[in-house]
């Protein structure tokens, strides 16, 4: 089983581009705390992420540097050639991408629609909206009470 999930903080803005049959890639970096803390605070990995088609859209449009993002997807290794040595890589591929903070007050962020579709549902944590941040236009209300009966256990 490949599972990972992740809650972090971007560490710059997610950059995107396209294949030649169209399709949108974004790639980004998150700072994931660890739980332990060393002298100079605490200590930080570095997790590359890829998105894909409309996933990549939705991060690019709605996640900028320093956004809490939460991601649920699985890690991928690589390799390649640089000076003739052999570079390993490793990262994650998103299959789900959450907002994990509030709504900025910059007024930047996720206003307007656009982002949901696909297998993904809300991209929305399923915690409860402020009551003048209500979910995007052309969105599932990912904020509704769910009841006990939906529950899987």
């Amino acid at each position: 089983m490949n599972i990972v999930i992740l809650v972090g903080n971007l560490v710059r803005d997610p950059e995107k581009t396209y294949t030649q049959s169209g399709m949108a890639i974004t790639r980004f970096t998150i700072a994931v705390n660890r739980n332990r803390k060393t002298e100079g605070g605490e200590d930080a990995d570095f997790v590359r992420v890829t998105a894909f088609d409309k996933q990549a859209e939705f991060v690019e449009r709605y996640f900028s540097k320093g956004r809490k993002i939460g991601i649920e997807g699985r890690i991928q290794t690589g390799s390649y050639e640089k000076d003739g040595k052999k570079v390993y890589t490793t990262d994650v591929i998103a299959n789900r991408v959450e907002f994990v903070d509030k709504k900025p007050e910059d007024g930047g962020g996720y206003s307007g629609g656009g982002g949901g579709g696909g297998d993904f549902g809300g991209q929305f944590n399923n915690s409860p909206a402020p009551s003048s941040a209500p979910a995007p236009a052309g969105l599932p209300d990912a904020f509704a009470e769910i009841d006990d009966d939906d529950m899987p256990f």
